[in-house]
């Protein structure tokens, strides 16, 4: 399996981010890993590197609910800036929500590949590994 993939998690919840870490790191899936708390700390890192494929993430694992800038507020955001992107990312939606409402909203967003419900298992993770790689 390819292993040179850089994941990126955008979740305020630190036990969260560090389980889905290992679960990533246990899997020898991810060239890097990258964590933010916030939408708007990932929106300045993606903006800070537009030009920089090695650091910009091919997989985002983003929640919805968040302080400062939620899931979708990140989307509305990344969609104005990814013209000038030239690497392709895959953006998934994480939340621990079962709203239908919340469920259909991140579906109509057309960069947003599939919504996940936590806990994300170790299957899901190489399902999205192999998802890319093909």
């Amino acid at each position: 399996m390819n292993r040179n993939f850089n994941f990126c998690i955008v979740d305020d919840d630190d036990i969260y981010q560090f389980t889905i870490k290992k679960t990533i790191e246990s899997l020898n899936l991810a060239k890097k890993i990258i964590a933010f708390s916030d939408g708007e700390e990932a929106l300045d890192f993606m903006i800070k590197n537009l030009n920089n494929d090695e650091e910009l993430p091919d997989v985002i694992l983003l929640d919805i609910n968040m302080p400062i800038m939620d899931g979708f507020q990140f989307m509305e955001e990344y969609i104005q800036i990814k013209p000038k992107l030239d690497k392709k990312i895959t953006i998934y939606m994480v939340s621990s929500s079962v709203d239908q409402t919340d469920i259909d909203r991140a579906n109509r967003i057309s960069d947003v590949s599939d919504y996940i419900i936590k806990p994300i298992k170790p299957g899901k993770i190489k399902s999205i590994i192999e998802k890319l790689s093909a």
